[in-house]
């Protein structure tokens, strides 16, 4: 890619497309296609082959999709597997019969089996059983790995698919009863400091073990791999550092600033016991992330505070 490409970042507004427009314009890069839901329906098979028939797009990074946690993932599970099916599938398929050169699609570490070995190797994927809380989720997204895949066999194309670890930081979705652990927690202890409550209740028991990954290092790790790898097997992105959800907890409530009590809700699901990526295939290529726990969640508070 150079600063003139043509670069449509499906999914803009989202986590991930808004820290990809961030680090771009950083970059200098200034012909970014950008399109919202009212602009550009995705669900639409017609509006994305006439879009991209008119854009012509040259490079794609493919990170609109539907995601949540684990109440989310359970509630709605048809529209996660309906939703993301059609968005990836309408894109790839625009993309290759309108000649993009390069498509970067997201998929995630939460659809690697959910006994996989620890840290998790990208050869894990469809080795094991799926994590039953998000499947439907799981099964959308290995199905647009797969496809990216095949097209690449089929017909030569250039797609390239990544697994992020979980993710953190500016524009993410800190409704409570949609969002991931991180968002809700920030916003729990938030609203327990305004409102001066003695206890912040946590669901699960703190126990499982996970991996997070500021949403900027992820953005620079895509347009690395964008501009450096070519290859069809997936690429884990992550920091391969873990943290129970205790200490996750116990570090956000001290930047936040909440000084009272962590109860954990133990009939509450805890999802995947332990869960961290195994990057040495990334950092192989050239890579490794930047951002420290602490950093990543005081900028996020930050950000937070500053959209109240």
């Amino acid at each position: 890619m150079n600063k003139e490409s043509k670069i449509y970042i499906a999914g803009h507004r989202g986590l991930v497309g808004s820290a990809l427009v961030r680090k771009f314009q950083e970059l200098g890069y200034d012909n970014l296609i950008l399109k919202t839901r009212s602009e550009l329906n995705l669900l639409n098979q017609q509006e994305v082959a006439d879009f991209f028939a008119v854009e012509k797009p040259e490079y794609v990074f493919l990170a609109a999709a539907k995601v949540g946690g684990i109440g989310a993932n359970s509630t709605y599970p048809a529209d996660f597997v309906y939703e993301n099916i059609m968005i990836q599938t309408n894109i790839i398929h625009s993309a290759y019969k309108n000649n993009t050169k390069k498509l970067l699609f997201l998929g995630s570490s939460c659809i690697y089996p959910k006994m996989a070995e620890q840290p998790i190797k990208e050869e894990s994927l469809l080795t094991g059983e799926l994590e039953p809380t998000n499947d439907a989720y799981a099964i959308a997204k290995i199905a647009g790995i797969k496809m990216c895949q095949a097209y690449n066999k089929q017909y030569g194309t250039n797609y390239i698919s990544v697994m992020p670890t979980n993710l953190y930081g500016p524009n993410d979705n800190f409704d409570l009863e949609k969002s991931h652990v991180f968002p809700a927690l920030i916003r729990k202890f938030h609203e327990a400091k305004i409102n001066k409550e003695a206890e912040v209740v946590v669901w699960g028991t703190g126990t499982p073990i996970r991996e997070f990954l500021y949403v900027d290092d992820l953005a620079e790790a895509c347009i690395y791999l964008m501009n450096n790898y070519n290859d069809d097997k997936i690429v884990n992105i992550g920091t391969g550092v873990g943290v129970t959800i205790r200490e996750l907890a116990e570090s956000i409530a001290k930047v936040v600033g909440y000084e009272g009590k962590l109860v954990f809700d133990t009939s509450k699901p805890d999802g995947t016991p332990i869960k961290i990526n195994d990057v040495s295939y990334l950092n192989s290529l050239g890579w490794q992330a930047k951002t420290d726990l602490l950093s990543g969640i005081e900028k996020t508070y930050n950000w937070y505070k500053s959209k109240l």
